[in-house]
């Protein structure tokens, strides 16, 4: 039996501690009433698990008691006891939310095993409600770090959206932080209780995108050996996220686009339509209006994921939130590789808010992670920050000439690869040119 704290309401002080003396030497922690209002005020002042009370009471009957104690306490369990001849009363105390009922005196040798099965179903609804809190903690819009004016305004957008069903299409540079932003609506919606998926479309090939999005029969292609779901389906009755919805296939955006309209699709290999009950969710960087003006994304699909825009914004455009961003970070990667460092110097800030962060967010978690794992002390110091970080300090903190074009360049071309990790395929895409054009630029520059 699990124990918990126990509240006993009635008017009969002989049998109101008879109950309480039976149930505490069971282990639990009793409190007594004599009136229901007496117990209304000792529910406001302490947690209580399971709630014993008399149908009649002084002041007010049980049926009325056990409606208001539910509707203001819905993890309590009621358990109304009910006089000879009245159990009538209890059939409708159970209608109004109790547990159960009990007929005083001639069912004592129930009482503990009622008792112990109300109070199973209190604490794991207790248990239930803390994992449902903690998961707001860590997927809601008290996950979003930042107090600028910037971003409040944005979690205000965001926050007002999510009590809806209304498509929201994330804009935004990478890495500033769309997916998080679409855990936190999906959270504070109707629909936190169902599933949140989350799929990067550039991240698959048409055929593999289409397969996973949707699903496939069995023997719709070579390899398909049993029926499989998609992920529309894994995410029915919640919300499913598309990153990069920018890099959808023009024959997929034609599929989604009938998903929007209709909340239906054709699984590959089959001939009838599958229903779903699904929110969309998307995000992109890149400007839709000039894919559908270059002939890449469709005007239609746009309008309909388009309903409801919100731009993050850019880390260089929130400087105030730098600090506390870093310090969070610190203290994430600091307990990650069990090192005691917990302070950031003035010198490590006042770079960290000079830089323009091409790689937002994003790239400020690298460079962080990067600090700790390097630290032989309890402090991050500018010692710590990447070379062309401190380069650009070093040059007085004053911007680099508008007039040293190739100095910028230079600069420029080293964040984004700092950025990549080295990764000049990834650096050529994000700075829009060839790769080609990237190692003879590299080579101009003796950066190799």
């Amino acid at each position: 039996m699990q124990k918990g704290k126990l509240l006993i309401i009635d008017d009969e002080e002989r049998l109101r501690n008879l109950l309480a003396r039976i149930l505490q030497l069971e282990g639990h922690e009793v409190i007594t009433a004599g009136t229901g209002k007496e117990g209304l005020k000792k529910l406001q002042h302490d947690t209580i698990h399971v709630v014993l009370s008399d149908v009649k009471l002084p002041d007010i009957d049980g049926i009325t008691l056990s409606e208001t104690i539910k509707k203001s306490y819905p993890n309590t369990e009621i358990i109304v006891l009910t006089a000879y001849g009245t159990i009538n009363d209890g059939v409708k105390a159970i209608k109004a939310g109790a547990f159960d009922y009990i007929t005083k005196g001639d069912d004592n040798e129930k009482i503990i095993p009622l008792v112990s099965k109300a109070m199973d179903k209190a604490l794991l609804q207790q248990k239930v409600a803390e994992l449902e809190s903690k998961l707001n903690d860590k997927f809601g819009f008290d996950r979003l770090i930042g107090k600028s004016t910037a971003i409040s305004d944005v979690i205000k957008l965001a926050q007002k959206v999510a009590l809806t069903d209304t498509t929201v299409l994330l804009l935004g540079e990478t890495g500033t932080g769309k997916e998080i932003f679409a855990e936190a609506i999906h959270q504070a919606s109707n629909r936190s209780s169902k599933s949140f998926v989350a799929v990067n479309c550039s991240a698959f090939t048409k055929e593999l995108l289409e397969s996973e999005l949707f699903g496939h029969k069995a023997g719709a292609f070579t390899g398909a050996v049993k029926d499989k779901k998609g992920l529309f389906e894994e995410a029915n009755g919640g919300t499913i996220f598309l990153d990069e919805i920018g890099e959808l296939d023009h024959d997929l955006q034609a599929k989604l686009l009938r998903v929007l309209e209709s909340q239906q699709f054709i699984k590959i290999g089959d001939t009838r339509p599958t229903q779903v009950n699904v929110r969309i969710l998307a995000a992109t960087n890149r400007n839709l209006l000039n894919e559908i003006n270059d002939g890449h994304f469709r005007s239609d699909l746009y309008y309909r994921l388009s309903v409801f825009q919100i731009t993050l914004p850019a880390l260089r455009e929130r400087k105030k939130d730098i600090k506390l961003l870093a310090e969070f970070f610190m203290q994430h990667f600091a307990l990650k590789v069990k090192k005691q460092v917990n302070t950031l110097s003035d010198e490590f800030i006042e770079k960290l808010e000079a830089y323009p962060w091409p790689g937002n967010i994003r790239e400020l978690k690298n460079i962080v992670e990067r600090a700790v794992i390097l630290t032989d002390s309890n402090v991050l110091d500018e010692s710590l920050l990447p070379y062309e970080m401190q380069q650009q300090q070093v040059k007085s903190g004053a911007p680099i000439s508008a007039f040293d074009l190739s100095s910028v360049e230079k600069l420029h071309i080293q964040r984004v690869l700092n950025h990549t990790h080295g990764n000049r395929a990834e650096a050529a895409h994000l700075l829009n040119i060839g790769v080609a054009t990237l190692y003879r630029k590299l080579k101009e520059y003796n950066l190799e």
